[in-house]
């Protein structure tokens, strides 16, 4: 073999091998933010296996190979492999799910699906119809929970929602809001306590997502908002509410035409909905500059396109598939005469505010 082929095959390997690597390290990154090994850190400056240990009561010798691990990944810092040290913006990325917007380690699951999701994935491949999110099991429901929770909890009501025209001064007197595809209930929570003059419905298909939704209202006490688990379907035509919002959930439906038609029906003349939705171009050329872009096509794979597949003749536009023009386009078919894109300082998605 010529010594420029063996360069050239050595180096597709080892990108082959870099994307294994980053699966294992995903995993060590699950079990830092599990156990609290990364808060355990911040703040703390340098420290050895000995010190996280007695901060966090977990064994020693499995905390060495973690550390050196997570330096060796570029993590944490090292100069010796004995004497560990997280910087301020790691602590910001991999610790803060409290008050920093950066925090990414609730998005690390322990793996990108189970074995049993991993088949069912196959037999889609072969079927053409794709996994609702409750066939991936309640994990799902928390995973999406963690991945969405930071931002939302820290910018929808002091950064978004005062961008939109007039709705905080309608939620502050007294509003009917409606999230469609609500999760397990984050942004309702975080708005129904905001705004207890407004009363606040939440729905979504997910039967584990809305029972993780009616667990965190009745651990915070708040009497104006409930759940049910339903579709966009299950809105009544009867233009009840000030606001409807999607966030983060629209490319997920096998049928957005149709719900953003049911938004339409239940929305007031005067209301708004506020859509949430991945940055994306239509043409892939323009997708590039996106330095996840291949990650979030095995998201797409995995969970927003399987979801839009997941009944028969679903649209199933994937994660990167509800680009502003087509966002558009839906919600002026569906009757809405206005359409403003809003890109607040939000790396991965637009916001949308369509009203009649």
């Amino acid at each position: 073999m010529a010594t420029e082929e063996r360069d050239r095959l050595r180096a597709f390997a080892l990108r082959v091998w870099g994307y294994r690597q980053g699966e294992v390290v995903s995993l060590m990154i699950h079990l830092g933010d599990r156990l609290g090994l990364y808060r355990a850190m911040a703040g703390r400056g340098p420290l050895t296996a000995a010190h996280l240990a007695a901060a966090t009561g977990l064994q020693e010798r499995w905390l060495v190979e973690w550390l050196r691990g997570q330096a060796a990944a570029g993590l944490i810092s090292t100069e010796d492999g004995e004497v560990f040290d997280l910087s301020a913006d790691g602590a910001a990325v991999l610790a803060d799910d409290r008050q920093s917007l950066w925090f990414a380690a609730g998005a690390f699951g322990g793996g990108a699906a189970t074995p049993e999701v991993v088949d069912q994935l196959a037999d889609a491949f072969r079927s053409g119809v794709g996994l609702t999110y409750d066939d991936q099991g309640p994990a799902a429901a928390l995973s999406v929970e963690r991945l969405t929770e930071p931002w939302t909890r820290l910018a929808l009501v002091p950064l978004i929602l005062p961008a939109l025209d007039g709705v905080v001064d309608r939620l502050h007197e007294g509003a009917q809001v409606a999230d469609v595809g609500c999760g397990s209930g984050v942004a309702l929570c975080t708005m129904a306590a905001a705004f207890p003059y407004s009363q606040f419905e939440g729905l979504d298909p997910s039967r584990h997502a809305i029972e993780r939704a009616r667990s965190k209202a009745a651990e915070s006490g708040l009497q104006n908002l409930v759940f049910r688990a339903a579709g966009a379907e299950a809105l009544p035509d009867d233009n009840r509410y000030d606001l409807v919002m999607t966030l983060d959930c629209l490319h997920d439906m096998p049928r957005p035409a149709e719900a953003a038609a049911a938004i339409r029906r239940a929305i007031r003349p005067d209301g708004t909905w506020l859509i949430k939705d991945i940055r994306s171009a239509a043409a892939w050329q323009d997708n590039l500059r996106n330095p996840l872009l291949a990650m979030m096509y095995g998201m797409s794979v995995t969970s927003c396109m399987s979801s839009g597949l997941s009944e028969p003749g679903g649209a199933g536009l994937g994660t990167l598939g509800l680009h502003p023009e087509l966002a558009e386009r839906i919600c002026r078919d569906a009757g809405f005469s206005r359409f403003t894109r809003h890109d607040v300082d939000d790396p991965v998605n637009f916001y949308y505010e369509a009203r009649p």
